[in-house]
């Protein structure tokens, strides 16, 4: 591991410790050239389908992708960035169970819209809002509309 600071090769590990469930490794490391402390973190590299966009384009899921999209959503809203990890675990696992090569970004987007909805209702409107193309306060009232009755029924 190289060191964010000076670039030298040479690092220890201070702490190791288990997080999100196991499924991923936090590291402390110490740089034994110029002293500085970082961390990092490792988790098994699974190969995860392809995206299948509405324009037709093709591109590999990103993490780091929907991570931001979903932060976007939560702006302002007191939802931890902990509770935003999870969800991108969860469908990562729900990715990884399809067992497909590639999925439609819609069937990823009604994931994440299911996922926000149990959590923020602001936050699913918010990403409902670029996700569905909400072309004025209509659709903002059938968007409430439908969680209501979600709600209720």
């Amino acid at each position: 591991m190289r060191c964010p600071s000076c670039g030298d090769t040479q690092t220890r590990v201070i702490d190791s410790r288990l997080v999100r469930e196991g499924s991923e490794i936090r590291r402390r490391r110490e740089c034994v050239e110029c002293g500085r402390r970082f961390t990092t973190r490792e988790r098994l590299d699974e190969a995860l389908p392809r995206i299948a966009k509405k324009d037709g384009r093709r591109e590999d899921y990103a993490r780091v992708k929907l991570l931001s999209g979903l932060e976007t959503a939560c702006q302002k809203r007191s939802v931890s960035a902990d509770a935003l990890e999870r969800i991108v675990d969860r469908i990562e696992k729900r990715l990884q169970e399809l067992g497909e090569r590639e999925v439609e970004s819609h069937r990823l987007g009604d994931w994440v819209m299911e996922e926000l909805m149990r959590l923020d209702a602001v936050a699913a409107a918010r990403f409902a809002s670029v996700f569905r193309d909400f072309q004025g306060s209509e659709d903002y009232a059938k968007f409430f509309a439908s969680l209501r009755e979600r709600h209720e029924g």
